[in-house]
């Protein structure tokens, strides 16, 4: 599986982003695909899931209510809506990918299969 994120940048705080990211590879429907981000001195963070065969979606708790995930299996894109920013939200933001029998792994333990480079996010209070 190869991820390749965009979307990032810099707003203030309130404000909202969506983070793409673009899928490709073989029998994807074997796989959960996700979220995960890290500040500088911070440890990684599990944001989001989402099923790539029926878009079965979880979300961290710092994020529930206003971050949401998707997917477009028609483009093979997954997103991350990011609404109601703060400044606790700056980190780089990474999509990964897991194997459906491991997936509950992302978020106990926020490590999966296979990982795109990151994209950094920036909310300004």
């Amino acid at each position: 599986v190869q991820l390749q994120a965009s979307g990032g940048g810099s707003v203030q705080a309130g404000g909202s982003l969506r983070l793409s990211c673009a899928v490709s590879g073989e029998s994807l429907n074997k796989y959960a695909m996700g979220w995960f981000r890290q500040a500088p001195g911070k440890e990684r963070e599990f944001v989001a899931r989402i099923t790539w065969d029926d878009g079965r979606a979880v979300h961290g708790d710092s994020v529930q209510g206003r971050f949401t995930i998707s997917r477009d299996n028609a483009k093979n894109i997954m997103y991350l809506q990011m609404n109601s920013l703060k400044p606790e939200d700056t980190a780089v933001y990474y999509c990964v990918a897991d194997n459906k029998v491991t997936m509950l792994r992302m978020r106990s333990w926020r490590t999966a299969d296979y990982y795109g480079q990151g994209t950094q996010v920036t909310v300004s209070s």
